[in-house]
């Protein structure tokens, strides 16, 4: 049992989250979605864990203007190599 996973249960947890970053946040009706707002920026997302994932990405970035794909991380490529085994370690739910 991972220390977390997603599930709908952490939805209000991440409005939080991005209340306390300083987002402000509304939802979409059509097509539904929910989004958020700061200095600017603006972002969409299915969910509000989603949605705090791509502002995670904003926020290492940290760009200074938009620009194309400014998102973007092309290398190493990561995507096609993630190992199918967990790595050696002990849960922190398992640690005494």
């Amino acid at each position: 049992m991972p220390a977390l996973s997603y599930y709908t249960n952490v939805h209000n947890t991440a409005l939080v989250i991005l209340q306390q970053k300083g987002y402000r946040v509304w939802t979409q009706q059509e097509p539904e979605r929910i989004c958020a707002e700061k200095g600017g920026w603006d972002f969409m997302a299915l969910d509000p864990v989603q949605l705090l994932g791509v502002i995670s990405i904003h926020e290492f970035h940290n760009p200074s203007a938009f620009g194309e794909y400014w998102w973007k991380i092309d290398e190493p490529r990561l995507d096609d190599s993630i190992p199918t085994v967990p790595p050696d370690y002990v849960p922190v739910w398992q640690r005494k």
